[in-house]
């Protein structure tokens, strides 16, 4: 009989380590993630590249999904903080969505960026190359899964498109519930996608749900790889303009930086700032340009030696880099 009772005991252990290292709660742990060089991952063609001594370091957020003993960890380490499901994903929204909508988000953040920049040192939108780039899609719309910021728009309906105007002429045109056919060129393949013009996104106006700007006057390619997100925009847009102009903004330092971008150059505030500080020290970095509004809790990451900047726009940015470097 005793032999049985410590067989018993056994059994509910192991279903303990079993539920508690393999069964997934809807937690995740949230804290810094990698942060990269940006210079090395921009690319482009037609202009000379003056390369700096220091460089830019995008910072990034990572989470994972967490077990019970997962949230214990998670718990103990002052780097990680455990959020709800509800924090990181919109209602309903499975993982794999998630993703293409994060990665979106940061392809969008790749296209403010080079607008703010060649709008900055060229007579971009004036000068522009051939077709329109897709730069937004309305979720819910007919482009949404269809189209992606990046796409490169060079007709409608049989008709060249060199402008944004142009286009907008042809899509308006269109009447409602009628379909449209979009010649549009992805990573130098040729694709044809047609998309049906109705009311959608909380619009009772017809539309086929796309944002657009004139394409770039050459070819800006940047890498983010599995990095989604819309903070990486100030990041991309400093890492061009360094590249594209004669002298060392970065002054030969590692300096982070942080803030979604618009193309009148406005930087918003962005989520998890603190992990950003904390990933910033992590990557070396002295300095950490950010948000104006993302101040105060960028501060309570108690961080002393990184040095916050903030910022409300791209000029206050680059005011800050040509003062110290």
């Amino acid at each position: 009989m005793r032999r049985f009772s410590h067989a018993w005991l056994v059994v509910p252990a192991a279903a303990v380590v079993l539920v508690g290292g393999t069964v997934y709660l809807p937690f995740y742990s949230l804290g810094p993630g990698p942060a990269r060089a940006v210079q090395p991952l921009i690319r482009f063609d037609e202009r000379t590249r003056y390369e700096s001594d220091g460089t830019f370091v995008l910072t990034s957020v990572r989470f994972n999904q967490l077990t019970p003993f997962g949230v214990v960890d998670a718990w103990l380490d002052p780097d990680e903080s455990v959020v709800s499901r509800e924090e990181l994903f919109a209602p309903g929204e499975t993982k794999e969505e998630e993703r293409e909508r994060t990665i979106s988000e940061m392809d969008q953040s790749k296209l403010d960026a080079a607008y703010v920049v060649l709008e900055d040192l060229t007579d971009y939108p004036e000068e522009h190359g051939d077709g329109v780039l897709i730069q937004g899609v309305v979720g819910g719309c007919a482009a949404d899964g269809e189209l992606y910021p990046g796409d490169l728009v060079t007709a409608i309906d049989g008709s060249a498109v060199d402008t944004v105007l142009e286009a907008r002429r042809i899509i308006r045109a269109a009447p409602a519930g009628s379909g449209l056919e979009f010649d549009v060129t992805v990573e130098g393949d040729r694709e044809m996608v047609s998309l049906v013009r109705e009311p959608c996104g909380g619009e009772e106006r017809p539309l086929v749900g796309i944002s657009m700007i004139e394409s770039f006057p050459f070819d800006v390619r940047i890498s983010s790889g599995e990095i989604g997100g819309p903070s990486a925009g100030l990041a991309w847009a400093l890492g061009l303009y360094d590249l594209l102009t004669p002298g060392d903004l970065t002054g030969g330092r590692a300096i982070a930086t942080t803030g979604a971008l618009a193309t009148d150059g406005t930087v918003f505030p962005i989520g998890g700032i603190e992990d950003k500080v904390v990933g910033a020290a992590k990557a070396g970095a002295s300095v950490l340009i950010l948000p104006e509004d993302n101040l105060s809790d960028a501060r309570a990451a108690g961080r002393e030696d990184v040095e916050l900047v903030p910022v409300s726009t791209f000029a206050d940015a680059l005011e800050f880099l040509q003062s110290n470097a």
